[in-house]
């Protein structure tokens, strides 16, 4: 819904013959030895002339109104894309035809979903063991929930596409994807039970003697 200014036509006028220009719409001047034509003064060409002008629109034919419109919305537009609405611009002149109504379009950002193009994309925490044990979980999409297989071993930062989850094309080609960056959660706080695991797992892994992956120190290698 869309309110808006505009004008609006008013009909009930009679319209004369202009005394000035007898209905031709221009005039004729002389300057010195050479006539020229120029638009009538009175009736701005028209050849007629309001005989009792309208208090309202000052023989305008038209005045300033507040209206309110339905417009739809296709699917798929974006930021700066433009619609029109034929016939609901301006009132011409004097009864003449309307001018059609442009909307400018603003996309207001969304609190989970950042648009590139058609596609969607959205970043989600997931546990540590999740992310090295594998596993499922649902991520939202602006069409429900949908599943999402996450592989052992996923490191932070892997990006997952779900296909034709993402945004409607405006021309009608394919449907954009869902692009999932997942962030893997490293617990702040942990129960006495918990820490006793985990530091097993260090001395099992052999994490607590190297925690630094070896594969780092071969490039750094040339640092040292």
């Amino acid at each position: 819904m869309r309110t808006l200014r505009r004008f609006r036509r008013r009909t009930r006028f009679e319209k004369v013959t202009c005394p000035t220009c007898r209905g031709a719409g221009q005039i004729r001047r002389s300057g010195g030895i050479i006539t020229f034509t120029q638009t009538c003064p009175t009736c701005g060409g028209a050849g007629q002339k309001i005989e009792k002008p309208c208090t309202a629109c000052r023989g305008e034919g038209r005045v300033l109104k507040t209206t309110k419109l339905n417009v739809r919305i296709p699917p798929g537009v974006d930021n700066g894309s433009r619609l029109r609405s034929s016939g609901n611009g301006e009132a011409g002149i004097a009864g003449g035809a309307n001018g059609d109504l442009y909307i400018v379009l603003s996309i207001k950002e969304h609190e989970l979903f950042e648009r590139h193009g058609d596609d969607l994309f959205c970043e989600i925490p997931i546990k540590f063991t999740l992310a090295t044990l594998g596993g499922s979980i649902e991520v939202p999409t602006l069409f429900g929930k949908a599943a999402l297989k996450i592989p052992a071993a996923t490191q932070s930062g892997t990006t997952f596409r779900l296909r034709d989850k993402g945004m409607p094309s405006l021309r009608g080609g394919r449907q954009g994807d869902q692009l999932v960056r997942v962030h893997v959660e490293v617990p702040q706080s942990l129960t006495s039970e918990q820490r006793k695991i985990l530091e097993e797992f260090a001395r099992v892994s052999g994490d607590a003697a190297e925690p630094t992956s070896k594969s780092f120190f071969e490039k750094a290698k040339k640092f040292f």
